[in-house]
């Protein structure tokens, strides 16, 4: 991902976690949006970072997530995905970051309450944020798993 000079800023100064790299890249062309010419063009500092996987794992019981199989490493809880209506966290797997990619998730990232209120905070833009308890992704129509029986 890459993050602005800003974002960078705010993040260290709010002491969020989560964010590894931030290495600076090198921008070799901007093109504008229109074809009139304007002063110079600036262009902002820009990082790249990406989010820790972290040790938070999906909860395998009470996820609403179709699989084509099972899980067959118990750590990285990786299994092939058909349809997501929603997922949640096991409880005591999540070590506190801000910004992380869970087990069982690996392609998905899950960012904090306390990231939430700091991208609402700086008026940080170009993400959308969604409960993971809302979050769908179901390409193939599919609909939610079934919900466990007690």
């Amino acid at each position: 991902m890459l993050v602005s000079e800003r974002f960078v800023e705010a993040f260290r100064a709010e002491g969020l976690t989560g964010l590894e790299g931030f290495h600076p890249v090198e921008v070799v062309r901007v093109r504008r949006m229109t074809k009139k010419k304007r002063e110079p063009l600036t262009v902002p500092s820009y990082f790249v970072v990406w989010p820790c996987f972290g040790r938070a794992a999906v909860d395998l019981v009470l996820n609403r997530v179709r699989v084509s199989s099972p899980p067959t490493c118990t750590e990285c809880r990786a299994t092939g995905i058909d349809a997501t209506h929603g997922f949640v966290l096991e409880p005591g797997t999540w070590a506190g970051e801000d910004i992380f990619r869970p087990r069982g998730m690996q392609g998905k990232v899950v960012v904090s309450e306390r990231f939430k209120h700091f991208v609402e905070r700086h008026g940080l833009t170009n993400m959308r944020l969604t409960p993971t308890e809302e979050f769908i992704r179901d390409p193939s129509n599919l609909g939610p798993a079934p919900l466990p029986t007690t």
